[in-house]
């Protein structure tokens, strides 16, 4: 093996790691919520740190690739791994927001019991394992299964919306707990999001075909102004 082969080799091992631990961090600020685990929730904060490094490491072997003039395929691969990173340590702040949310929320009396939530962050994070199983196995209709399913999520999301604004209006003792309860939905939806991001980053680094805006609605397409 070459060394430049070497260095696309260790680019996609830091990629793949770095996918371990996102997981690992929504995972953990998931638990710290629904099991009220402070010391949970502030390892997950402590440990946001690990992603920024993974992905100025990324950045840096991919640059330094770059200017090595690679072929076709090979750029592909080297500024989809940058873009994957870059939503790895998005879901990262995701799971930082959760877990401080999940601070705040433990210092009061649980508002309902936790099983939307959890249920969201299950979805998300299969959807997460599949893209990145994806991109490792070079498995394009795998990639594209895990797009539609961001709507399930988009769904749950808007349905606890709604059962907390009435929660709100019913019992305005609860709006503060509420409303952090709408951040964590949100951040779960946004996890979903970029798992779709990087599925349509498989598809693109395998097919070479841009399938970002493929999904939109027919009067999207017509009127992108509206």
């Amino acid at each position: 093996m070459t060394h430049y082969n070497e260095e696309l080799a260790k680019l996609k091992e830091s990629l793949l790691a770095m996918a371990s631990h996102a997981e690992s961090a929504v995972s953990r600020a998931i638990r710290a919520l629904v099991e009220r685990d402070d010391a949970l929730a502030r390892q997950v904060e402590e440990d946001d740190n690990i992603l920024d490094r993974y992905e100025i490491e990324i950045d840096d072997t991919a640059i330094h690739l770059l200017a090595k003039a690679p072929l076709a395929t090979e750029l592909r691969l080297i500024t989809v791994a940058m873009k994957i990173s870059h939503n790895l340590e998005r879901v990262g702040d995701e799971a930082t927001t959760i877990a401080r949310r999940a601070l705040d929320l433990n210092t009061e009396p649980q508002l309902k019991a936790y099983v939307d939530l959890p249920r969201m962050a299950a979805m998300s994070l299969e959807m997460l394992r599949e893209a990145i199983t994806a991109f490792i196995n070079r498995e394009t209709d795998r990639a594209r299964a895990v797009i539609p399913r961001d709507q399930d999520v988009d769904d749950l999301n808007r349905q606890l919306h709604r059962e907390l604004s009435s929660f709100m209006v019913e019992r305005p003792t609860t709006i503060t707990r509420c409303l952090k309860l709408m951040v964590i939905s949100k951040s779960i939806e946004r996890i979903a999001d970029h798992a779709t991001n990087i599925a349509e980053e498989v598809v693109y680094l395998y097919e070479a075909k841009d399938i970002r805006h493929a999904g939109q609605k027919p009067n999207e397409a017509e009127n992108p102004g509206r």
